[in-house]
This record gives structure tokens, C-alpha cells and sequence, in this order.
């Protein structure tokens, strides 16, 4: 895939649609870190380790990963190529060229609790990371020892998100933020695009005119059906449940001709 030409200001304040991508799982079919484990030589975690595991933890745990294959000798290069073999989620480079092709509409942020070494290195190694505009994520380098050291996003108060992000913060404020650069002109509408329960959160943060899309059978659609039957607070979103990418272009293309 080809980058982008560098849009104009003018371009930029015509943008009229926001989609939001996790990555783990969504733009690629995997968690990044289940795919740098089996670098590894015996291609899995010890069950000690697997054990320390914590609900609301997990960069917690990736860490503790990271560190592990560190002290087993696994190299930065050799963690740098797991991570470029990770194939993506069935559909997603046809949405991602899709929205290249009318990036005049549509603006694209990923905001994700994988780490920022992890996903820079796939869109770049992908020819895709120009068409983001923003990536929220957990800091990620590599220390003098040769480990890959995370930090969390950030601290938040919300009792169903991980103690290091909340996704819902993370895009109200955003939101906040881009409609002023925008000239007080709010995105038309604002897609999000996930598959894990941590990215129910967000869709709070959607109203009735935006579309969630969480990936099928995945905890994410499991989640938001439960929502919806239950009687705790509802989605104002639609939600619209994808396969492939694919599905998620069909949807976009229909909502194009009615905006």
C-alpha cells in the first residue's frame, strides 16, 4: 500500500468521519504479545509466570513478559521480526486501502493498551502508519539491557478500564481537542472499531448517529449485546457486528451516501 500525499489544511477541515482502531486482535489477528512469545525457546510462558496474570493488570503482565524474554536472551531484532510476521485481522488492509482512497473523508487514530514499539513497528513495516493521524498507546522502548521497557498512558478514575487506560477518556478528550483545531466543526460522525472488553468503554463516549463495530463472537460484541438486553446504560451507538473488514466497508460506503 501506497502512503499518502500529504493532505492540505483545507483537506484536513473537510474530513468529516472519525474512525477509531484498536490493534491487538483488530487490525491484526492476534495479541502481539502471544506473537512475540513464541520467539522464545520453548515457545511459551511458564505457568508461574502465566499465573502472576491480574484482571485490569494486563500492561502489568506484559511487562513481566518482556521482561522474562529478556532474561531468556531474546534480542530487540528478534522481537522486531515477530512483530512484522503478525498477519492482520481478514479484510483489514481492504478497509485500511478503502479509507486511503477517500482519505479526504475520514481521519484515522488507533487507541490501543498493546505498547507503542509493538504498533509502530507493524503500520510502518505495513506501509501504513502515515494514514494514522494519532496513536494512543502505552509507551514502549528498549533499555540499555536490550528489554523492552512499557509505561502506562496514563492514570484514570474508571472502575471498568485498566488501571493504565481508559479508552472512553482518551477519545472525549480528543474529541474535545480536535473540534477546536477544527474550527468548532465536529466530525459528522465517529466510527470505532474493536473486538475486547476494554473496548466496550469507548462506545460510551459515541452517540446515536456513530457506529460501533465490534468484531463477531469476540468479547467486545458478547459485551455490548449483554448492554443492550440488560438494564444498565445503553450504547447510544449503532453496532454494527464485522467478520472482515470487508463488512466494515460495506457499512461505511452506505453511511458516505446518506451523509
Amino acid at each position: 500500500m501506497t502512503a499518502p500525499s500529504n493532505s492540505t489544511h483545507a483537506a484536513q477541515q473537510e474530513q468529516r468521519f472519525l474512525v477509531l482502531f484498536d490493534f491487538d486482535e483488530t487490525i491484526i489477528c492476534e495479541s502481539s504479545d502471544d506473537a512475540v512469545v513464541r520467539v522464545l525457546p520453548g515457545q511459551q510462558l511458564p505457568t508461574w509466570l502465566t499465573d502472576t496474570y491480574r484482571e485490569g493488570h494486563y500492561s502489568e503482565f506484559s511487562q513481566k513478559i518482556l521482561t522474562y524474554m529478556a532474561d531468556q536472551g531474546v534480542s530487540e531484532e528478534s522481537i522486531h521480526s515477530a512483530v512484522k510476521k503478525i498477519l492482520p485481522s481478514p479484510g483489514l488492509l481492504n478497509l485500511l486501502q478503502f479509507l486511503q482512497n477517500h482519505q479526504q473523508d475520514f481521519e484515522l487514530v488507533v487507541v490501543s493498551d498493546a505498547n507503542m514499539f509493538f504498533i509502530e513497528t507493524w503500520l510502518e513495516h505495513a506501509g501504513l502508519r502515515p494514514l494514522f493521524r494519532k496513536i494512543f498507546t502505552n509507551p514502549g522502548s528498549f533499555d540499555a539491557t536490550g528489554r523492552l521497557v512499557l509505561q502506562p498512558f496514563h492514570s484514570h478514575s474508571c472502575s471498568r478500564c485498566p488501571v493504565n487506560m481508559c479508552k472512553q477518556a482518551i477519545i472525549r478528550e480528543y474529541l474535545v481537542d480536535r473540534q477546536k483545531e477544527r474550527g468548532g466543526t465536529p466530525f459528522t460522525r465517529v466510527f470505532y472499531i474493536g473486538d475486547g472488553s476494554n473496548d466496550v468503554c469507548p462506545c460510551q463516549a459515541l452517540g446515536p448517529e456513530d457506529t460501533a463495530f465490534p468484531r463477531r463472537d469476540y468479547p467486545m460484541h458478547t459485551l455490548l449485546v449483554e448492554m443492550q438486553q440488560s438494564q444498565s446504560p445503553k450504547v447510544k451507538a449503532n453496532i454494527v457486528p464485522w467478520v472482515s473488514g470487508e463488512d466494515i466497508v460495506d457499512c461505511l460506503k452506505k453511511m458516505m451516501e446518506e451523509s
